[in-house]
């Protein structure tokens, strides 16, 4: 059997061999964001190095949010407040092979471009493509370091790789599973566990860097403890909306 790459070509009855180029993957950038001033310019510049497009997802912002976004070279959605339907919305928008979905505090590096493409060549014909990047917390801290372990572990094991991670996915496989769920919370735990009934999710390497505010803001240790405690309490039975005022 030829290659999917050899295809045969008939001239004057003579049959010749002819090598397709396989044309490299678009990649859809999706970032929702909510009063992100203080990050979003340099989540963009590191997005638009790597993405065929970037769209931003604002569900409302009262901060100075859109006019940085504005003169960014990107796509601006606006929508309803609420992480699940604005990554629904961006991912509507996006018109890319491979949608990363990214939080507006993590940066991607300069290799993510590279990695996405070698896994998409090598992956695309497995039963779903879709998985995250290794990441790095911004913090010398040495108890970040555990958390990115703990991370990884999840992400690799559990199959349950949580937005932090920036998620891709290609759209085939997206669609495939039902998309992203629009759930104010936990949207991202219930499309890794959507996800993962087909495939287990590739890691690549990356590593994204990712601000260290959100578990500064209480402790790393209180913020690891809350985010069990949602990702239980949602697993026996508790409503996305629920869980909202605790996280």
């Amino acid at each position: 059997m030829l290659s999917p790459q050899i295809k045969l070509a008939c001239v004057s009855g003579y049959f010749f061999e002819v090598r397709l180029i396989s044309m490299p993957s678009t990649i859809s950038i999706i970032i929702p964001v909510l009063n992100e001033e203080s990050d979003i310019e340099l989540t963009i510049d590191c997005a638009r190095g790597i993405a065929d497009e970037v769209i931003v997802v604002d569900g409302g912002s009262t901060d100075g949010t859109l006019e940085i976004v504005q003169r960014l070279d990107c796509t601006v959605v606006e929508t309803e407040k609420g992480r699940g339907q604005q990554l629904h919305n961006g991912a509507v928008a996006a018109s890319g092979d491979i949608l990363l979905f990214l939080h507006a505090d993590t940066r991607l590096d300069s290799a993510s471009r590279k990695q996405l493409h070698e896994a998409w060549e090598s992956r695309k014909s497995e039963r779903g493509f879709w998985g995250c990047f290794r990441q790095r917390i911004d913090s010398s801290r040495f108890v970040f370091r555990l958390i990115e372990k703990g991370n990884l572990w999840r992400a690799k094991y559990q199959r349950l790789p949580y937005g932090d991670q920036a998620v891709f996915v290609s759209r085939e496989f997206y669609e495939k599973v039902g998309g992203i769920p629009q759930i104010p919370l936990m949207e991202d735990f219930e499309f890794a566990r959507r996800a993962a009934t087909f495939a287990a999710p590739i890691i690549l390497p990356g590593p994204i860097v990712v601000d260290p505010r959100r578990w500064e803001h209480v402790g790393p240790i209180r913020q690891t403890i809350r985010n069990w405690s949602l990702a239980m309490r949602y697993r026996l039975g508790a409503s996305p909306q629920s869980l909202v005022d605790r996280y």
